[in-house]
Parts: structure tokens; C-alpha cells; sequence
């Protein structure tokens, strides 16, 4: 299992430093089908993941695998144009190094997106659904092993992860764009594989409103380190048993239908974030 040290982190942070010349206000993580918010970004630099020191590499259909820094509504940014999953072989410290890095260059505020499917029967594909809170059904975490206390506390109060004050903005902008936000509780499972009729019957039990492979990692580093947390999923599908069966190729379509108004709210919720 593969463990990123503080010093490995503080080597890419060096490294990103070089490529971007001015402080970071805020780090969102753009999920499957997603990533075309990074398109928006002016006076931006890419940096591809594969150029960074020790960062791992995105396998995945939708997701670009570059860093993205620049400004929208004049909020200093930087965006993971896709990210790295549990499932492709990476271990949790792998996993969250994206956070690590953001943190590291001084990010304290971050967005976390993603394709979810949906568990509460309510929901339909095309909805966001504001993520209230979360249960990790990985089976595993990204504080598991050695602790560095420049990181942060190890026993992490998880209580609120997700900002009250920024839940409370992304419903005023949704608000005022007119579009309709869902708000609930995001599972995450570790795939590839879509769960079972059975076990969306178990996490509808549990009081999940929404499942994924991916989210939980990131907010529970994001959380050791410090930063407020906005979590919103885009649902990409219905929970297998609801509807027909699934593919990946469905989630990427469903997202890219809802693209503009994606980037709509979530460029709303930054300047708000700007103007504080």
C-alpha cells in the first residue's frame, strides 16, 4: 500500500507552485462528466497529472486528468479536471493526494462534485442533490496509518463536514437560477461494479439518498485539514432494481446534458465565495 508522505506532498506542491504564480481561494473537484467547467476558467495554466511528482494517474472515461488553476468571477481557482478512484488500484492515500496538494497551497475552501445514482426512489437523472452528509461504506480511510500532525488532527469530528454556510448559499443560488436542488445523504461504495438490487434496497434502509465510488476520501482529508466543504452530486442514473440496467456511458451523457446548468450554479456558490 502506497502512503504519500508530507514530504512527497510538499515536492508537488513545489512543483505547482512554479506553474502557478498567485494564492488559491478555491479547489473544486469536477467528477464524471464534469469537467467542462474547467473550460470557463481565464488566465488559466493546465497542468497535467502526469507531470506532477508522485501523483497518481486518471484511468477513467470523463475524467481529463490535469489540474486546472485560473480565475472565475475573479475567484482564484484551482480544479481537478477529474480524479483518481479507490477502484483503479490506487491506495486512500493515492486517493486524496489532490486535496493534500490543494491544502498545501494554502486552498481553504473546496467543492466536491460527482456522478451519483440515485437510492431515494423521489429522485430522477438530471437532478443535483446537495450532499448533507455522508456514510462510508469503502471500508476503509485515508487517515489509516502512520499520522503527521502537520496534517492535521488523527480523530477527526466529522460532524458538519459538509458547511452549513455554504449549503446555505448553493440553496440561494439554486434558488435564484431557478434550478431545482435535491439535498440528501451520499454512500460511498468502493466499485467498479454497480451495486445490486439488493444492496440499493440496504442503503435506502440506511438512509442514503445517493451512492458512488468516489467523495468521501477527499472530504474526510479536506476536513483534517481544515477547509470548509461544499459537496453536490449530479444524478447520473437510478439505483440498479429502479430502472433499467446500467452503463458508464449513460452517466457521462447525463452529466454532459446538464452541463450549463452545472456550471451555472457552481460558478453562483464562487462568487458568493468572492465576495466575502
Amino acid at each position: 500500500m502506497v502512503h504519500i508522505s508530507p514530504q512527497e506532498i510538499e515536492g508537488a506542491a513545489n512543483f505547482l507552485r512554479g506553474k502557478v504564480n498567485f494564492p488559491l481561494q478555491v479547489g473544486i473537484i469536477l467528477g464524471s462528466g464534469l469537467s467542462a467547467l474547467g473550460d470557463k476558467a481565464e488566465k488559466s495554466v493546465a497542468i497535467p497529472y502526469g507531470t506532477i511528482p508522485h501523483f497518481p494517474q486518471s484511468t477513467v472515461e470523463g475524467h481529463s486528468g490535469r489540474f486546472i488553476a485560473g480565475f472565475i468571477e475573479d475567484t482564484s481557482v484551482i480544479m481537478m479536471q477529474g480524479r483518481v478512484h479507490y477502484y483503479e488500484g490506487y491506495s486512500m492515500s493515492q486517493v486524496s493526494m489532490g486535496v493534500r496538494l490543494m491544502a498545501a497551497l494554502g486552498v481553504r475552501t473546496i467543492i466536491v462534485t460527482n456522478a451519483a445514482g440515485a437510492v431515494n426512489t423521489a429522485f430522477a437523472p438530471g437532478d443535483f442533490m446537495l450532499i448533507q452528509d455522508h456514510i462510508n461504506l469503502m471500508f476503509n480511510n485515508p487517515l489509516i496509518g502512520r499520522h503527521y500532525p502537520e496534517w492535521g488532527e488523527r480523530f477527526v469530528d466529522q460532524t458538519d463536514s459538509y458547511s452549513p454556510v455554504l449549503m446555505s448559499r448553493a440553496r440561494g443560488v439554486a434558488k435564484a437560477l431557478n434550478i431545482p436542488l435535491r439535498e440528501g445523504v451520499y454512500a460511498a461504495l468502493t466499485g467498479p461494479t454497480y451495486e445490486t438490487p439488493a444492496e440499493i434496497r440496504m442503503l435506502r434502509m440506511m438512509g442514503a439518498d445517493a451512492c458512488g465510488m468516489s467523495t468521501v476520501p477527499e472530504v474526510i482529508v479536506a476536513r483534517q485539514s481544515g477547509m470548509r466543504i461544499l459537496g453536490i452530486s449530479i444524478i447520473t442514473n437510478m439505483g440498479a432494481g429502479i430502472a433499467s440496467p446500467l452503463h458508464h456511458s449513460e452517466v457521462v451523457e447525463i452529466a454532459e446534458k446538464r452541463k450549463f446548468d452545472f456550471q451555472n450554479l457552481i460558478i453562483g456558490i464562487i462568487k458568493t465565495i468572492n465576495e466575502e
